[in-house]
């Protein structure tokens, strides 16, 4: 690395210090919480840490240079850009039933949001509402990630963390409809930056389903870097769907923290299309016995996006089991990575495991990057793992030609049932439905451009 870089990055990491002492002021009586105890020991770790570069191995094939030097401003120094309710209806995914928490440039937006009366015990609302209510509680989870320590991009969401959603059930709680998050960036004047934490506590035998979706209505650049952590109680169901749609010149980087006790059984699914430069972290710590993990992923780049998705499941207990498929979709000049690791600690006897990774190149200037990883350090366990990368089969495209089908609609058949094995396994109809029409929309505008 040439000493004008290091230059450079060190004066991107004091901005960055210069906004949280700005942060710090406009808290007032919050600085003596517990909660600023965490800001304060992740904007030291931060400054530790630094920015990564694609010498550290983690993030070899993800160059997040434009992302360093572009100066964001954060969303708590600008007022909010007012988002009507007939954009809201453009942007957001028809026909979810139940609550609707929305959030503008990370803060909570009461007038857009749709929160039925709750039971006692249950919380379904914004992260700084309770942090009011229920600082304790809220501190004791926060806490039980220390991911920061390692992640820089953790540390420094939690260095502005302040809202986000909060959602808690107690033991035997079942939502009957999803919970729909939306998070809307703006970026209209100025790049924005803005870091939503999310927290979502359930309790033993609950159920619920969280459908996480971000998207942008500005044409500037802008930065989301988000944190979700999952509490999954005894014998709990989560299903846990993240739609990221930012606009073409966003930032996008995401972490989801999962921790699961016995016998719970959570559904991950990711599905990538928006953004510039995209970082998805997908962290599950199978904490118990008899817990079932699931984590399935969908990439859709053309241009010269860049999308990056990185997965671990720690298998730390006996009798458990994870399945996970990952599929990318590239095109253009686009660039793809997978990195999937699956840890099988020593005393996790009889884990069965399986991590499979597909990717299909619609160009020959697309590229992909995968590593599929296992560390085992039990012997009695049952663990698979797999990669393949291609292009559309010839004999296929060759087939439905011969039905009469035209060669654009025949490649558009086989890309459309290579994204339907993962679009089906979403439990919600409204987001199938959302992500069909948007994919065969994105199809037919790839075409159009290959054709100009």
């Amino acid at each position: 690395m040439n000493d004008k870089y290091m230059i450079q990055t060190d004066e991107n990491i004091k901005r960055y210090i210069s906004q949280f002492e700005s942060f710090e002021k406009s808290l007032n009586g919050e600085l003596q919480s517990p909660i600023h105890t965490i800001r304060r020991t992740a904007i030291e770790q931060f400054l530790k840490l630094g920015f990564p570069t694609t010498k550290d191995e983690e993030w070899r094939f993800t160059n997040i240079t434009p992302l360093i030097r572009t100066e964001f401003i954060p969303s708590f120094e600008n007022p909010i850009c007012p988002v009507s309710e007939k954009q809201l209806e453009k942007i957001c995914i028809k026909k979810i039933p139940g609550q609707r928490l929305v959030f503008i440039d990370g803060r909570y937006s009461s007038d857009l949001s749709v929160v039925n009366p709750q039971q006692p015990n249950i919380h379904i609302g914004s992260l700084a509402e309770a942090i009011k209510k229920l600082p304790d509680l809220v501190h004791q989870h926060i806490l039980h990630n220390n991911d920061g320590e390692k992640n820089v991009f953790t540390a420094l969401n939690s260095s502005f963390l302040q809202d986000g959603a909060f959602i808690m059930l107690p033991d035997g709680t079942t939502v009957k409809n999803p919970v729909y998050l939306l998070f809307v960036s703006t970026g209209e004047n100025t790049p924005i930056i803005s870091h939503p934490r999310n927290l979502i506590i359930a309790g033993d035998d609950c159920r619920v389903s969280i459908i996480e979706h971000y998207v942008g209505v500005g044409m500037n650049p802008y930065f989301t870097n988000t944190v979700t952590q999952i509490a999954a109680g005894k014998n709990s169901i989560i299903v846990h769907s993240k739609i990221q749609n930012e606009s073409v010149k966003a930032f996008h980087i995401g972490s989801i923290y999962i921790k699961q006790d016995e016998a719970s059984n959570v559904t991950s699914n990711s599905i990538m299309i928006g953004g510039e430069i995209v970082r998805n972290n997908i962290i599950a710590l199978l904490a118990a016995e008899r817990i079932k993990c699931t984590m399935n992923g969908l990439s859709l780049a053309s241009s010269q996006q860049l999308i990056d998705n990185h997965t671990t499941i720690d298998h730390a207990k006996p009798h458990c089991s994870s399945h996970e498929l990952f599929k990318a979709i590239l095109g253009g000049r686009s660039k793809g990575v997978f990195n999937g690791k699956i840890y099988v600690r020593k005393d996790a006897q009889k884990t069965d495991a399986k991590q499979t990774n597909k990717t299909l190149l619609l160009s020959d200037m697309a590229t992909i990057n995968t590593k599929p990883q296992l560390e085992i350090f039990a012997d009695d366990v049952k663990c698979t793992h797999g990669a393949t990368t291609g292009f559309l089969d010839a004999d296929a495209i060759f087939y439905l030609r011969s039905r009469g089908i035209s060669e654009d609609i025949a490649r558009d058949i086989l890309t459309y049932a290579f994204a339907n094995d993962i679009i089906n396994r979403i439990s919600v109809q409204p987001i199938r439905e959302h992500l069909n029409h948007f994919i065969y929309t994105r199809l037919k505008q790839g075409r159009q451009l290959e054709n100009m």
